[in-house]
């Protein structure tokens, strides 16, 4: 996580040197009339500066502490406010070390578990609001954020955490069982076998775990979709393919068999496609690893496709797609078996359960 802490006063200058030595990564940036108290390894600014400061760090930064009054935190943070799901985290804290605040981004940014590091480190008290912590109680996006679940739309969990607050009964269709776990009994939920099921409960609110694209006329404000990292493509293409012909082929074949794009964890092709301008661009575009694999490795797959002729001769494997996605997954199951486009070949795996990317 990379973190930096702005101070502005004397103590504030001495606190963010504490919190430094606590946590190494912080970037320390403290009002250059107080150098001489924060020690060496500390950036210098101009007081008349703090305003372009807070804009370069909230640029590159997961999380900010400011050492200061929360009223000039707020103004200074208001012009750069997006969404829970990119803002960085947010932490207040007084120069005397009283208190330790979680102002903004407490769950997903990890507010919450950075000023209680700080008030660990500085002896505060810390300050969490956010209202499911306030009860002891879990959170959806805490949830989705733990497993490394993609939050299919970011404003229902605002919808399930008021209904898990109001003790209102939430249906779980949850196949991995994950969430029954890791609520551990607390909140009012039932758990389901299918979504069909989950529909025709009486329960106020759902939550469907799953990489399946679900038709607009089921979705409702009640509902909220987590979707697990778990679907591999596995992809061949000619010398040059466009990124833009690899997407499009990939969107088309993934709404045919009803899986959502948002799943998908990683791209695993032929070693000999290490250099794919187009594949490469494609796996960036996703912010997802590209996997490699050589010939030796693509043939010990026994894949239901019949070998390719064609990729023999131009790269000594039988295959390329299939075999790709079935060893990125673990062998896990074929949903796709290979298509061909003019220039692309794909198949989509599901990752095998305790395997991880």
């Amino acid at each position: 996580m990379r973190l930096a802490v702005i101070a502005i006063t004397r103590n504030g200058a001495k606190l963010g040197r504490k919190l430094q030595e606590g946590l190494p990564e912080i970037e320390l940036h403290i009002a250059k009339r107080y150098a001489g108290h924060s020690g060496n390894r500390r950036f210098l600014f101009e007081p008349g500066d703090l305003k372009q400061l807070v804009t370069s760090l909230w640029q590159r930064m997961d999380g900010l502490i400011f050492i200061m009054a929360s009223g000039i935190v707020v103004r200074m943070i208001a012009p750069h406010l997006k969404s829970k799901e990119c803002d960085p985290a947010i932490v207040v804290m007084d120069d005397a070390a009283h208190f330790s605040i979680s102002l903004l981004s407490g769950h997903l940014g990890g507010a919450n578990e950075l000023a209680e590091r700080c008030a660990f480190l500085s002896g505060a008290r810390p300050v969490i609001t956010t209202a499911t912590d306030a009860n002891d109680l879990p959170s959806f996006d805490m949830l989705a954020k733990d497993q490394g679940w993609v939050i299919d739309d970011i404003s229902r969990v605002k919808t399930l955490n008021r209904l898990l607050l109001d003790g209102e009964e939430i249906a779980v269709v949850d196949p991995s069982g994950t969430t029954r776990s890791w609520f551990h009994g607390r909140g009012k939920l039932t758990f389901h076998e299918t979504f069909a099921k989950a529909l025709s409960s009486a329960a106020q609110g759902i939550l469907f775990v799953t990489n399946r694209y679900i038709p607009p006329q089921t979705m409702t404000e009640s509902l909220l979709i987590l979707r697990p990292r778990n679907l591999v493509l596995g992809i061949g293409c000619n010398r040059n393919t466009p990124a833009e012909e690899i997407e499009a082929c990939v969107a088309t074949n993934l709404k045919r068999i009803l899986l959502s794009p948002k799943s998908i964890c990683c791209v695993a092709t032929a070693e000999a496609k290490r250099d794919e301008p187009g594949l490469v661009a494609y796996a960036a575009l996703l912010g997802v690893p590209l996997l490699f694999y050589s010939s030796e490795q693509l043939n010990q797959v026994v894949a239901p496709t019949p070998p390719s002729a064609h990729v023999m001769s131009a790269i000594g494997a039988y295959g390329v797609a299939e075999p790709a996605a079935m060893l990125a997954s673990g062998e896990g199951p074929l949903l796709l078996k290979k298509i061909k486009s003019t220039n692309v070949t794909l198949a989509v795996a599901e990752l095998s359960e305790g395997i991880h990317v």
